[in-house]
């Protein structure tokens, strides 16, 4: 009982934040989405390519979340994208009291997209609230379609998933309508996107998606 009195406090206080988070996001008309999945998936692809995709109308930037190392941030920085590194030190995942502390870095007046690219897990990043308006979850090929079931409380978190590296079908025992089954029994709303972030396939979609995410955001600011 008491563990739990101490989790709900935890959760109480960054609740508080990020609510601040998302005022401020507000404030600006940034659109925040939270990316989260396995390590490995293809987050930080995905970010390359869809910076490359996306009209130059839409400013996009990055907190990126990782136990340790800038390799990542590295990455996105090279392919132009404004990014701040978070480091947990060990933690699973990323807090709202981090993407606070992260946004001092950011010129959110010229931001209309960020992205938070969050710890590789699939279990506690779903419980914690950063202040976004969206989360998705990625599930690549190489993974599993069992996966859905596995990890639910993630799955129901979200509001879409992507199924990434689509390139290794027919490479990995992954039964392409198990998975989407999985997860839409899991959470029937989700809206599912099928992609290879390195051969291209599928990106037009998400990239439209995005571009209806940040237009609904302005029209809402």
């Amino acid at each position: 009982m008491r563990e739990v009195k101490v989790l709900t406090k935890i959760l109480k206080a960054n609740d508080m934040i990020a609510a601040e988070n998302r005022a401020l996001f507000d404030s600006y008309g940034i659109c925040c989405i939270n990316l989260m999945s396995s390590p490995g998936a293809g987050k930080t692809t995905l970010l390359e390519k869809t910076s490359e995709m996306l009209p130059k109308s839409i400013s996009i930037a990055a907190v990126e979340g990782d136990v340790a190392t800038s390799l990542d941030a590295e990455r996105l920085k090279a392919a132009g994208i404004p990014t701040v590194q978070v480091n947990t030190g060990g933690g699973c995942h990323l807090d709202a009291g981090m993407i606070k502390n992260a946004l001092e870095y950011l010129d959110l007046r010229n931001t209309g997209l960020l992205f938070v690219e969050n710890v590789g897990n699939l279990i506690c990043p779903s419980s914690f609230d950063l202040g976004e308006h969206h989360r998705i979850v990625m599930l690549s090929i190489a993974e599993g379609h069992d996966k859905p079931l596995k990890y639910p409380g993630m799955f129901m978190s979200c509001e879409a998933m992507i199924l990434s590296k689509t390139d290794l079908l027919g490479k990995c025992n992954f039964d392409l309508s198990a998975g989407k089954e999985s997860a839409l029994k899991v959470n029937p709303r989700l809206r599912i996107f099928e992609l290879s972030s390195v051969e291209g396939a599928g990106m037009q979609e998400w990239v439209k998606y995005l571009e209806e995410l940040v237009r609904e955001k302005k029209k809402g600011r």
